[in-house]
């Protein structure tokens, strides 16, 4: 049986845990407000937010529920558009796209109020840039975006720069209803137990596999893992960061000991999907769907992540993630195997993280060529280099002979273009629809290079490579 609350209302059903949010909201609880638009995650109209119970306060994220599937939502506060509305008057944020003019033809308007919703509820900084990463995974098509930003402003004005994000702040200032008070008590008192868990798919956060199988997904049993908390959490000991597989790329964006020993973090990971799909998606998932151009399987690929994986007995070993991947999605994993973590060497004050991508927009999209490089250098010499690339071979590829011939040579402008013709080695990309071979190859070189130019901007421009490549 699944148990939650769906705005203000307890919800105790037995429907398919593998059928999507969306599908239940809108059919089963007749609440119409959540759009169905791509099916994909990538649109936003069907985003919901999501609070989760911890130590006696709730946290509020935002989802795209057409990809979510309906058990992750056991034990937790749901809460679409029609569950924001105030009695006779609009919501703060309501009020602000009115006034702004910001509504248009409507149909995307119930997700970014529901995002604008869900940004005056968390605990990030209250400015306008913030309020844009909030709805970066809400797509408007009539033109009116601006509306929408100006919109976003006003409800940062509203909120101020102050901690003002308590249940009675926001309750008194028109941003949600007063039954939101009682939610934390009400969910300790649902009590909800595990749900009957069959044998079926593994499924965490969901976001690829909705994608792909979603059909299937929906009619069968599948197995949800995303709430075990053995595979949650990260930790940073001795230098050895250890992130559970369930965590998710949001965890690791708010991780402020992680953001640290990675100044860039947040700029690579914005590049990362959006916040609605960065709240579900799982590191576990984006390690074994095996996808060749995976951004979170390029960035642990270069720093040399090792990865524990578990069997149903509870016995554990450890592989490098560089030797996990055997061919087009496939991978050394077993039929009874879990990855439980992923653990890697931080960066030292010798050494530097990058990670770059192109796609054919900046924002929530799949790469066409994704790049990362950890590399040490002391006293001009390179002393260890990892280097991994996307969307040049059928696997994410950890280019082996470019890392190790970088290791040991001096940090010149001939090294950097030599280990360019290393790499052009290593990789065989293919045509397809996101750019021809010669043309992934073309941006594997220029992400290589801009590594150097952006870790080592006194010592490197672009002109300095393109013009001898």
């Amino acid at each position: 049986m699944i148990q939650f609350i769906l705005n203000n209302k307890t919800i105790k059903t037995s429907a398919n845990s593998g059928m999507t949010l969306l599908d239940f909201v809108r059919y089963q609880q007749r609440l119409t407000g959540t759009k169905i638009g791509c099916r994909e995650g990538d649109c936003g109209a069907c985003t919901v937010l999501v609070g989760t119970l911890e130590n006696d306060t709730i946290n509020y994220q935002s989802i795209t529920s057409c990809i979510s599937p309906l058990g992750n939502a056991h034990g937790k506060h749901i809460v679409t558009v029609e569950g924001t509305n105030l009695t006779k008057k609009l919501t703060a944020v309501q009020l602000a796209m009115k006034d702004h003019y910001a509504t248009q033809c409507g149909f995307c308007i119930p997700g970014f109020v529901v995002a604008l919703t869900g940004f005056a509820l968390s605990n990030s900084e209250k400015n306008h840039h913030t309020a844009l990463d909030a709805i970066g995974g809400n797509i408007c098509r009539c033109t009116g975006y601006k509306s929408i930003e100006k919109a976003a402003q006003h409800v940062c004005d509203k909120l101020g720069n102050t901690d003002k994000n308590s249940f009675n702040w926001l309750i008194e200032n028109d941003f949600i209803p007063e039954y939101f008070k009682d939610i934390p008590k009400r969910l300790k008192a649902l009590k909800a137990e595990k749900i009957n868990q069959p044998k079926g798919k593994y499924i965490a956060g969901g976001t690829d596999l909705y994608v792909q199988q979603a059909d299937n997904l929906i009619d069968n049993a599948v197995h949800l893992i995303f709430e075990k908390n053995e595979f949650k959490g990260i930790k940073i000991d001795e230098g050895i960061c250890t992130i559970g597989t369930n965590s998710t790329v949001s965890d690791l964006w708010n991780h402020g000991e992680a953001n640290r020993y990675f100044p860039n973090l947040k700029k690579h990971l914005k590049l990362v999907s959006s916040e609605q799909i960065r709240n579900m998606a799982s590191f576990g998932g984006n390690l074994v769907n095996a996808s060749p151009i995976g951004d979170m399987t390029i960035f642990f690929l270069a720093l040399n992540s090792d990865i524990i994986i578990v069997n149903e007995n509870g016995n554990e070993r450890s592989i490098p993630l560089k030797n996990f991947y055997t061919d087009y999605k496939k991978y050394d994993l077993n039929e009874a195997e879990l990855i439980k973590e992923i653990r890697f060497k931080l960066p030292t004050s010798h050494s530097f993280f990058n990670f770059e991508k192109v796609c054919k927009r900046t924002h929530l999209d799949i790469a066409t060529v994704n790049a990362a490089i950890h590399i040490s250098v002391e006293n001009n010499t390179i002393s260890e280099a990892h280097v991994s690339v996307g969307g040049v071979a059928a696997i994410p590829k950890y280019l082996h002979d470019t890392s190790q011939f970088l290791t040991g040579k001096s940090l010149a402008t001939e090294t950097i273009l030599k280990a360019n013709e290393m790499l052009q080695s290593e990789i065989s990309p293919i045509s397809d629809v996101r750019g021809s071979s010669d043309y992934k190859r073309l941006l594997a070189r220029q992400l290589f290079f801009a590594h150097f130019t952006e870790l080592f901007p006194k010592q490197f421009t672009l002109n300095d490579f393109v013009q001898h490549a």
